[in-house]
């Protein structure tokens, strides 16, 4: 009778195994601010899908551009949900004192807004090769005091994704538009690109609705 029970359990954990492999695969590749929402992705969506996150932080474009085949692997996505943008427009100077070395006023930009255009296309060409369902999310929101980044730079870098995205044919998630209203109760602190957790779940929404319209959900 014991060994009997066994193999049912066995055999359960089995095809529970079986069903999540059969999930849809859902990537979703960002910098801190993805970190902070994924997590709730992947709450909302644990019955329709199998969300993962790149490896770490992703960045800006150069990164992505150097990583993005590692990020890939060898998973057939079906669904990837993407960012670039924060990193990108920061100004850093190695003698700065703040987090990231950030500093506007001395320091030097990661990428042109033209530089990241180019880079995004480079990008978006290697995406699409994968065959996934492609959405890509606009930067968030840069708000007032920000030592590493200038007010507005993010609509500037935006537009330019934007017109790659137009181009290839890839959704766009609106999420500046969401992220400044979000942030505006949900900052992490005066002057921080971040939110609270309260801010990360507001921002998952979005995301998860973007994604659940990606697999025809």
């Amino acid at each position: 009778m014991k060994k009997q029970l066994f193999l049912i359990i066995a055999l359960c954990a089995i095809l529970v195994g079986f069903d999540q492999d059969n999930k849809p695969k859902v990537l979703i590749i960002g910098d801190s601010i993805s970190l902070g929402y994924t997590p709730h992705v992947k709450s909302a969506l644990k019955d329709k899908a199998n969300v993962f996150h790149n490896k770490g932080n992703a960045q800006h474009t150069g990164t992505g551009l150097e990583k993005l085949d590692e990020w890939l692997g060898g998973t057939q996505w079906d669904v990837i949900h993407f960012n670039w943008g924060l990193w990108d427009l920061c100004y850093r100077h190695p003698d700065a004192k703040t987090q990231g070395n950030r500093d506007k006023v001395n320091g030097t930009v990661t990428y042109t807004p033209e530089q990241y255009r180019d880079n995004m296309e480079a990008l978006v060409v290697r995406l699409k090769q994968t065959g996934a369902k492609l959405i890509f999310a606009t930067t968030s929101y840069v708000p007032e005091g920000e030592v590493g980044r200038f007010v507005k730079s993010d609509k500037v870098y935006n537009k330019m994704a934007v017109e790659v995205m137009k181009k290839h044919g890839v959704t766009i998630n609106p999420l500046n538009r969401i992220s400044k209203k979000v942030h505006k109760k949900h900052a992490a602190g005066p002057g921080n690109v971040h939110y609270t957790k309260e801010g990360y779940r507001l921002l998952s929404e979005p995301v998860v609705k973007y994604i659940e319209k990606g697999l025809g959900n």
